[in-house]
């Protein structure tokens, strides 16, 4: 959108017709509201931008069928040219076809088949009225009614010159005679009564006249969109005078922005569209008492209220005084407007009151989105971040750490998905109209998605709903459509309902990410070993809650395939969801499994309480989750996660961390750790019964390296440790006996024979390294031996005590003798 210079923003309200309330559609569904079908339909306006015409900027819907519209307006209107006083009268600019067409009204039952007569060539009739009243300085059929000026456009069918009828009608001949021949000709060209002989607008701006005019004005290039193989920079050009430019620069830094983010920060400001419309009485409250019938029968009819006047149309635009949001913006300073982008000292831009953002960005998130002054910051800071995709990608991923600014939410996604390139060509080219099997369980799963929310349940989220699913399934032979599909469609078609393209390219780059393989025709390998490690990671993280749920049968597949094969979509209303993939997006495939702990600590109280039926009732209806304390909870969760302990073999295989371009790929910020590409000391691949039978996750050699921070230095191979002054990250449980431990072991483990571990009664037989173990309870804690089936029993034993956060090392010792990392104990002199 263009900046809002010296532009307004106005509002006006009309009613959409009502339906009766005892009628269905053909799916057995209420009719769908006439406003919402207007909802739905308008967002396409808000694409049409261009420097002579206002622009649309949002509607709202209201209450009984009240449509609100925000647009760019202009005190100067066509009407203060011709020095008129009244409003302009719509019948009089309809074509001929569109009058002749009438009132025609369709439902959802009963489709239209009839060709709407409206388009580009009765647009043109519309200029040529136009036009033919500013050469005569005139107003036309100001003397005749409605009906009769109807009619008196209808009879132009029988006239072979209708310029001169027009003139003759108005007294203005004289005038027409007057005007150059070339107007004459335009004019003739746009009045053609047949729509079929009249010109379309592409073939009226080959007429000369145009060709005359056109030096006249700067020629309009439409901005390349963010994600283009064209490049953005294309048409820019300097001025050549630049200290001229410096000059030009407004004080009002506001006016220099959108008016989309205008509007947007006079909402946050307090601003009220319907408030504004009472003030200037063009919404007229009514006490309700005052809108009963005097009589009513059984059937519903009711008598004696006639039409409320103030629910008529009333074209009426209200300007919008931005003087609160100015006020609340005084002391943004002008150096906020424009952000150093290379400034790393900061997460945020400097302003007169710097004190006052950095106290906002300690504020939970819901209070930061509502801060005007706040969200005024973060979007200047993203929109410039955005312009400079993929240079900036790393401080995009830098800057969502803190949070997205819900107005640059569905760009800032396309940005941490890694979208790319020319993303319309290639939506484009996807066959989405010819029939293919699944079309009817899409129809089935559209209407029952996400319908709380006004857009995505008009017709025309409905059918964008379709396109987008459609394009997947035939870009995607390989894999096939599954319900939850629309679930995990619906974020990306919200965020981008106006970009198709982008929302198919942020759903075709999520699904590879997340749900790697979900969708195969036969996909119960890959969810079976997705739920297992999901189980491990309830026990590595809450042992009592894990053990309570196996005790009762409550196992994941019976509550969290939903979740997963949905990311959330499905349990989550949008709102939720928005701040859930905030997070989400930010961490690599695993992340969603700490999301999914994180739900089930919040239940914790009551799963615990609870039998097995009764925690089927209680999943059956989700009570009420605190996003915000999931996603704390799932970084906590996620940074206390070993990174192999979560490997999967049906996973994406991790990609370079760099590419041809130089710029470094983004990995997971919470723990800060790419995913590396495989390697001797990596997991390997377990059958799924073996997995299945292990309650412990298991972790890469490569893992266990890092996180007892050894490093091999000199001929000799010889362990050393890292020094740090914190607290050791884990303890090594060695399991062998002690001639094998002394023989070689893990520098800095315990040995705990697994032989002599535990009592007949499954307690802890008390050693010299009970203490130790018992010390270490709340870290990781890794079992390592020479026999998996041991390790898996001696970590499940601790699972049963309570200890979380158990591990068993994958490929046992062996897997590190190579390394040459064990320690044999010194001999004692």
């Amino acid at each position: 959108m263009f900046p809002l210079k010296d532009v307004e923003m106005g509002a006006f309200t009309f009613f959409a017709s009502a339906l009766p309330h005892d009628v269905c559609g053909s799916n057995g569904l209420p009719l769908t509201p006439n406003s919402i079908k207007i909802l739905g339909r308008f967002q396409i306006l808000k694409t049409i931008t261009h420097p002579r015409l206002c622009q649309y900027v949002d509607i709202s819907r209201g209450k009984h069928e009240r449509l609100v519209v925000v647009a760019e307006h202009c005190e100067q209107s066509l009407e203060d040219l011709l020095q008129e006083r009244k409003p302009v009268r719509y019948p009089s600019y309809l074509a001929p076809e569109v009058i002749a067409q009438g009132i025609s009204k369709t439902t959802d039952h009963v489709p239209s088949e009839k060709p709407l007569p409206s388009g580009p060539k009765s647009d043109v009739w519309s200029l040529g009225i136009i036009l033919f009243e500013l050469c005569v300085g005139r107003k036309l059929f100001q003397s005749l009614d409605v009906s009769e000026r109807l009619k008196f456009l209808l009879t132009l069918d029988c006239v072979d010159d209708t310029i001169t009828v027009l003139a003759e009608e108005h007294g203005c001949l004289d005038i027409i005679k007057e005007l150059p021949e070339n107007v004459i000709d335009l004019l003739k060209k746009c009045l053609t009564f047949h729509p079929s002989k009249r010109p379309t607008p592409d073939e009226l701006m080959q007429d000369k006249v145009f060709s005359e005019v056109s030096p006249l004005y700067t020629p309009f290039t439409k901005p390349v969109s963010l994600f283009s193989s064209s490049l953005r920079c294309a048409d820019l050009t300097l001025p050549e005078d630049i200290s001229q430019l410096c000059k030009d620069i407004s004080s009002d830094y506001l006016a220099e922005r959108s008016i989309e983010e205008v509007y947007y920060l006079w909402c946050l400001a307090g601003g009220d569209l319907e408030k504004e419309l009472v003030n200037k009485e063009i919404i007229r409250p009514k006490p309700p008492i005052c809108t009963l019938p005097n009589f009513l029968f059984e059937d519903g009819e009711s008598f004696g209220q006639g039409r409320d006047r103030s629910s008529l149309l009333d074209d009426t635009t209200v300007t919008l005084s931005l003087c609160q949001l100015r006020n609340r913006l005084k002391d943004v300073g002008g150096e906020a407007f424009y952000p150093l982008l290379e400034d790393d000292q900061s997460n945020l831009p400097h302003s007169n009151s710097s004190n006052e953002l950095s106290a906002a960005a300690t504020l939970p998130l819901i209070i930061r989105e509502r801060d005007t002054e706040y969200q005024l910051n973060r979007i200047i800071l993203f929109d410039r971040l955005l312009k400079a995709y993929p240079y900036k990608k790393n401080q995009i991923w830098k800057e969502a750490r803190v949070d997205i600014p819900p107005l640059m939410r569905g760009l800032t996604w396309a940005a941490l998905l890694g979208v790319e390139g020319a993303i319309h060509a290639k939506y484009d080219a996807i066959d989405k109209d010819t029939p293919i099997p699944t079309d009817r369980q899409i129809e089935v799963d559209i209407p029952r998605c996400h319908q709380y929310d006004e857009l995505l349940s008009s017709p025309e989220g409905h059918a964008k709903f379709r396109r987008v699913l459609k394009a997947w399934v035939v870009s995607h032979p390989d894999l096939v459509y599954w319900q939850g599909l629309d679930s995990l469609c619906a974020p990306f078609l919200y965020l981008n309902f106006n970009n198709e393209a982008l929302a198919y390219a942020c759903m075709s780059a999520f699904i590879p990410k997340y749900l790697y393989n979900f969708f195969l025709k036969d996909n119960s390998h890959v969810i079976q070993e997705y739920l297992t490690v999901f189980s491990q990671m309830i026990a590595f993280h809450d042992p009592e809650l894990s053990n309570h749920l196996n005790e009762i049968g409550f196992i994941p597949d019976l509550y969290a395939i939903p979740w997963f094969l949905t990311m959330f979509t499905h349990v989550f209303p949008l709102h939720k969801i928005f701040h859930l993939w905030d997070t989400l997006l930010l961490g690599n495939s695993s992340f969603p499994f700490c999301i999914g702990v994180a739900i089930l600590q919040q239940l914790r109280d009551r799963l615990l309480a609870n039998g097995f039926n009764e925690c089927i009732l209680l999943f059956s209806d989700l009570p009420e989750i605190d996003i915000e304390r999931c996603v704390r909870e799932s970084i906590n969760l996620f940074c206390w996660t070993p990174k192999s302990a979560t490997y999967r073999q049906h996973a994406q295989l991790p990609k370079p961390t760099s590419d041809n371009s130089g710029v470094r790929s983004s990995t997971s910020y919470f723990s800060e750790r790419p995913d590396t590409p495989k390697t001797d000391l990596s997991r390997e691949s377990i059958p799924l019964n073996d997995l299945k039978s292990e309650v412990s996750p298991r972790i890469s050699a490569e893992d266990l390296i890092d996180l007892c921070e050894l490093t091999v230095t000199g001929h000799f191979k010889t362990p050393t440790k890292k020094t740090k002054s914190s607290k050791p990250k884990l303890l090594v449980v060695d399991i062998r006996n002690s001639e094998d431990f002394i023989r070689g072991h893990i520098s800095g483990s315990i040995n705990i024979p697994f032989s002599t571990a535990f009592t007949s009664e499954g307690e802890l037989t008390q050693g010299p390294h009970t203490s130790v173990l018992q010390s270490f309870k709340g870290k990781v804690i890794v079992i390592v031996g020479n026999s998996a089936k041991y390790t898996a029993e001696f970590a499940a034993h601790l699972v049963k005590m309570k200890y979380p956060r158990i591990c068993i090392l994958d490929g046992g010792i062996n897997k590190i003798k190579p390394t040459g990392l064990l320690t044999v104990p010194s001999p004692q002199i």
